[in-house]
């Protein structure tokens, strides 16, 4: 373990910097997740996401970016995601699934443009010393069954649930 320079205590107990405990999550659990904040400074303001780190290693898919759900809710999903890699499903891009959530809602693993993945991937980017990957936006319904490209999706979750992917 190495040094961080915001724990002054890191040399003596041997904290973790943030590529160290991405490290142990995908020793001990195949991948990672990594909590982003929400950013204000931008225009419009980004809300919070949670994305994977390892999936392509540990399942040939690519990594999985999840917007307006807490840390905690985002792992039971990428749970479940991986149990279905894990167990031979294949999933397809860019196309409406049904079946992953309950009450047969649907989903969309949307593709994002390399340099999206970039952006708002950086520990993954650093986790793989910059080496590309490929990484997908799971867009899921809102309470009345739309999707968030859907007209009929409610538009105060718009925010929370930025469309990001490149849908084209």
């Amino acid at each position: 373990m190495s040094s961080d320079p915001r724990d002054p205590d890191a040399a003596q107990w041997g904290a973790m910097n943030d590529l160290d405990k991405i490290e142990w999550m995908v020793e001990t659990h195949g991948w990672a997740i990594e909590p982003v904040a929400a950013r204000t400074d931008t225009d419009p303001p980004l809300a919070g996401y949670v994305y994977t780190i390892g999936y392509p290693e540990a399942f040939g898919f690519p990594e999985v970016v999840l917007f307006g759900l807490t840390p905690s809710m985002a792992r039971g999903l990428f749970d479940l995601v991986a149990d279905l890699l894990r167990g031979g499903t294949e999933i397809p891009l860019g196309v409406e699934l049904t079946g992953l959530f309950d009450g047969e809602q649907r989903c969309v693993f949307a593709p994002l443009a390399a340099e999206v993945t970039v952006e708002l991937l950086p520990t993954a980017v650093a986790w793989r010393n910059g080496r590309p990957f490929d990484a997908v936006q799971l867009l899921w319904p809102d309470r009345n069954g739309f999707l968030p490209t859907e007209a009929g999706f409610d538009r105060r979750l718009l925010m929370a649930q930025p469309v990001v992917a490149d849908l084209g």
